[in-house]
């Protein structure tokens, strides 16, 4: 018998990062186990349910957040809907793991942290990739002065799904659009190297009609103290590319599939500097069990967590910013 005590999941809908990546990844970690599925189609969830071995499979959202041998929810729901159910899960005493972005705005990410804070429940953000070792790696190469002092970063993300019909990602007013969608990751990064917030955004964006409107491409600039621009593009119409840059006076660090870091393939990384050229080996980890297991650690531990509920907030602010930069075409000092 297995006396480990687990930290018991209910996912609040069948999206596909659920299915394919996160409800997998809880199964493969440590201290936690998937109980329960919900869609708002019965048969949709238990056909899901009896894929993934989840015993319990629910008509209702409503219906996971009134079980209470459920400790925790993932929210992989449309972006418009993570505000809503975050607060009502918080109030049902649940602890979040919410997908990126976490909120619409700043304003509503602000409201999901309090009401959090206030139900006494953690709140996490779903950026697996920084609870890989190797941003760990990466961070303690930067402090190490091996490639010098930072200059710039460059990121990029994108892919071309622009003929999926129907895509809740083409949906403006459900917060659609390629930087809310895989932008957030290059944000997110560039905020979790320097260790400081941007001063200003200024991002140009390809607006699709054929789209509702929402970027299918974004290409930025923000700015940080110390002379530092990180520059980036995301789109959801262009050829895949998913790669991260840290160029320093002395040195760079290159990682060619920064934020997609599969268990089965390599996810080593590289720093040239004083000539040479080396190639850093990296542990082969399931970084969505990562994830789950500090949730779960945070809950039956006692643990903080390894990224604040303040953090996403943060994000927020930026990626909102860097959104109306691209709308009004303008910079925008934060």
């Amino acid at each position: 018998m297995n006396s480990v005590q687990k930290l018991r999941w209910g996912i609040l809908g069948s999206a596909n990062i659920a299915i394919g990546s996160v409800i997998p990844g809880l199964q493969q970690s440590e201290l936690n186990e998937v109980t329960a599925i919900a869609s708002r189609d019965l048969d949709k969830a238990q056909q899901t349910a009896d894929k993934l071995g989840i015993e319990k499979a629910y008509g209702s959202y409503e219906a996971i957040l009134e079980d209470d041998s459920i400790d925790a929810v993932y929210i992989p729901l449309p972006n418009h809907l993570h505000r809503e159910w975050t607060i009502r899960a918080a109030q049902a005493g649940k602890h979040i793991l919410c997908e990126k972005p976490l909120a619409l705005t700043e304003k509503e990410a602000l409201e999901m942290v309090e009401a959090c804070a206030d139900a006494g429940v953690h709140l996490a953000e779903a950026f697996m990739y920084r609870h890989h070792p190797r941003y760990d790696q990466i961070r303690e190469i930067i402090a190490s002065g091996e490639i010098g002092e930072i200059r710039g970063i460059h990121s990029t993300f994108s892919f071309n799904n622009s003929g999926s019909s129907g895509n809740v990602r083409f949906r403006k007013e459900w917060g659609g659009g390629a930087l809310y969608d895989i932008g957030c990751y290059s944000i997110s990064a560039a905020r979790l190297l320097l260790g400081q917030e941007p001063k200003a955004v200024t991002v140009i964006g390809m607006f699709s009609p054929e789209h509702d409107q929402v970027d299918m491409m974004a290409s930025g600039l923000l700015e940080f103290d110390n002379h530092v621009g990180v520059t980036f593009d995301s789109s959801m119409w262009a050829a895949f590319r998913n790669t991260l840059e840290v160029l320093g006076s002395d040195g760079i660090i290159e990682v060619p599939s920064a934020y997609i870091a599969r268990p089965d393939s390599s996810s080593n990384f590289f720093v040239s500097a004083g000539g040479e050229r080396r190639e850093v080996e990296v542990p082969q980890v399931n970084h969505y069990a990562l994830q789950g297991d500090d949730m779960a650690r945070a809950v039956l531990q006692g643990k903080e967590l390894r990224f604040a509920p303040s953090d996403a907030a943060a994000n927020m602010k930026v990626l909102e910013a860097c959104l109306r930069s691209a709308e009004e075409r303008t910079r925008i000092t934060l």
